[in-house]
Parts: C-alpha cells; structure tokens; sequence
C-alpha cells in the first residue's frame, strides 16, 4: 500500500518504525543519498527538495490516484490520521503531540544535524560553530528531559512525537551530549530501544545499508550542492 523512498538517515527511520508499529503494509524504495540518487528526475517528482524519506500511498482514502508526500513530518501526520494510530485522540493531548512533533522538526533535529556536520564532517575544524552546536544539543536535551519528568512518552501516550525524536536522540554521544544528567531522556531512550518495532526497522536498516553513508566521495554529493539549475 505504501512505497517508503529511504535511507538509513534519522529522518528514514522515523517512518520505518511508525510502519512497523502499525503493520500498515509497505514496500522500501531504497534511495542512496550517498551516491546522489535523491536528485533523480523520477524521485524529485515526488519529493522536490531532493530529501529523504518520501512515501507515495497507492491507495489513498479519497479513492483517487496514488498520493505522494514528503517531509517525515508530514508523512507522520499523514501516516498517523490514515491509519488513526499514534495520535492522541484526545483534543489537549493530541495538540501535545503535534506540538513537540514540530519542535523535532523545527528544532531539535536540524540543529543537532548541523552539530553533525561542524562535529565529524566539516573539512575544517570551527570551534565557534562546534561550540555552538553543542550548546545548542546540550539546550534541547534539557528541555526534552524536563518534558519527560513524569511522563513515560514525550506526549504523554506513545506517539509520533516519540517516533520524530528517537532516531535524532539516539545518537547522542555522536553529538557530544553526555546523558548521565539526563534521567528522564536516559529512561525514555531505553524504553523506545525495547520496543519490538524499533529493533526490527533498524534490523532492516541494517540489511539496506552495510557502510557509511558519509565518506569521502559522497560529500560532495551530500554536502556541496547548490541551486539545480
């Protein structure tokens, strides 16, 4: 029913598990970002900012022709009022939601991908950028963890906000961020590595992809592309 356009990013799993905690049937369309397959013209038709993941639903509500989306926010929004899972039902609680689903999006994982980029790929070391990545990390940890205090999810109940933020959290030591003054983020990250659904999408992230995405070829592919002319 559903063609997932992935790799093996933070944004790429956020769909994998969200697909396989509902069982909603899907078919993975690997895209290799490394080797510049996003600026393909068919895959660009279906996700024009040239980024992964994409999905195109072939069988949409309105009965109509297949639907495609992009942005893994939006295909979580999406994904989560085709199939009424994942998303409070709740007035107040599924504005919870949605709101800390924005604050990934619009926060917590575009800053720590540029803590990414100046901590491990910047061809220079900056010291100003790296600083102020990593302060900028260490200010949304704080406030996820004081989001969890008293609370086993982010939202309250299990919902796409955690699906959103797990990937991006998960790789906190990458991004100089020590959990031991984080107790509520530590315990939240270990109950979304237990859960069943997220061990099997990053099982078959495994067998997607075998080595770094990153590398010395790939980026200038990843990393050095202006406007497409």
């Amino acid at each position: 029913m559903i063609d997932l356009y992935y790799w093996t990013t933070p944004n790429g799993h956020k769909i994998t598990i969200f697909l396989e905690e509902t069982g909603l049937e899907y078919t993975i369309k690997p895209v290799n970002i490394g080797e510049g397959q996003q600026f393909d013209k068919a895959f660009l038709a279906i996700s024009p900012n040239n980024t992964i993941p994409a999905i195109v639903d072939q069988r949409p509500d309105d009965g109509g022709k297949p639907l495609s989306v992009f942005e893994s926010g939006a295909i979580l929004e999406y994904l989560a009022e085709k199939t009424g899972q994942l998303m409070p039902a709740d007035l107040r609680q599924r504005w919870q939601a949605i709101q800390w689903l924005h604050w990934q999006m619009g926060g917590f994982g575009p800053m720590l991908g540029q803590n990414h980029h100046f901590r491990q790929y910047a061809p220079e070391k900056l010291p100003y950028a790296i600083e102020r990545y990593e302060k900028e990390a260490e200010r949304l940890y704080g406030v996820l963890d004081d989001q969890l205090k008293g609370r086993d999810y982010i939202a309250g109940d299990y919902s796409i906000a955690d699906i959103a933020t797990y990937p991006w959290a998960k790789l906190h030591d990458r991004q100089g961020v020590d959990t031991a003054d984080l107790p509520n983020v530590r315990r939240w990250l270990d109950t979304m590595a237990a859960r069943p659904a997220v061990q099997r999408a990053y099982e078959k992230a495994d067998r997607i992809n075998t080595g770094p995405t990153v590398n010395d070829k790939s980026k200038s592919v990843l990393f050095g592309q202006g406007r497409r002319k």
